[in-house]
């Protein structure tokens, strides 16, 4: 398993990085709530339609305390809060919801542990590895014919 990448080259002229080649994370597929629950089902004693349930009210539940300002822990797997993106405002008697918060959004902190080695370890990254996307990959060959 690993994390693919395709490289791409910084051609922003206002950077100082212009010319430079970067790493962009490459996703190969998307996996939904009925796929994890049916690969969950073969693990575990709960049926899928047990799994689903969970997964439907936990996104209700920890929608609802976030938006109490509080933030949700999922141990193991790390800590939801809610950000807002603002303007500033002259003053304090000049802010306004309306006028000032431009966007309010979730923030996910994973949770970290330190491995034996010392290393800190984010949730979800333990024993990643990084490669690049194979150079015969269907998403090339689909932009190719779409270009001809």
């Amino acid at each position: 398993m690993a994390l693919f990448y395709k490289l791409y080259q910084d051609n922003r002229s206002n950077r100082d990085d212009k010319g430079k080649w970067f790493a962009r994370a490459k996703h190969v597929g998307t996996v939904d709530t009925n796929q994890l629950a049916e690969e969950m089902q073969d693990n575990c004693t709960l049926k899928k339609s047990d799994i689903v349930a969970v997964i439907s009210e936990l996104v209700d539940v920890m929608g609802r305390h976030l938006q109490m300002s509080q933030r949700v822990k999922l141990n193991g797997l790390g800590a939801f809060k809610l950000g807002i993106t603002s303007t500033g405002a002259e003053s304090v008697k000049k802010f306004s919801v309306v006028e000032n918060v431009k966007d309010i959004h979730v923030l996910f902190q994973p949770e970290t542990r330190i491995e034996k080695n010392k290393n800190r370890v984010k949730a979800l990254l333990s024993g990643c590895k990084v490669t690049e996307l194979p150079k015969n990959n269907v998403e090339d060959a689909l932009k190719d014919v779409t270009t001809e």
